[in-house]
């Protein structure tokens, strides 16, 4: 609801292998992801993605998992951010512009 009421457009996946399609249908500009994820963890969606889709695809981890070695994980599996739920709004729309700003 945040990213629509700030004009971007969202779709929504509820599994690794859904996340996977939507984003090769979509071919998003962002992803925001959860690690807990039905059918594959978020770690492997986001390696696919960075395997398959252009380097320019914004990758954020959407998760309770707050160690540094969750964080760690996260970036070594192509995420770009790694995200404390629940998240700050105002830090969310932050880091998807910094992303989008940079990758451009």
């Amino acid at each position: 609801m945040l990213l629509r009421l700030h004009g971007h457009e969202v779709a929504t996946a509820h599994t690794g292998p859904d996340a996977l399609a939507a984003a090769r249908s979509l071919r998003p500009d962002a992803v925001f992801l959860s690690i807990l994820l039905h059918g594959m963890t978020g770690y492997e969606v986001a390696r696919q993605l960075r395997a398959e889709l252009n380097e320019k695809l914004v990758l954020i981890a959407m998760t309770g998992f707050a160690r540094e070695e969750d964080r760690q994980l996260a970036l070594a599996a192509g995420f770009d951010y790694h995200l404390v739920k629940p998240a700050d709004p105002n830090v969310v729309l932050a880091l998807l512009h910094a992303g989008l700003t940079t990758q451009s």
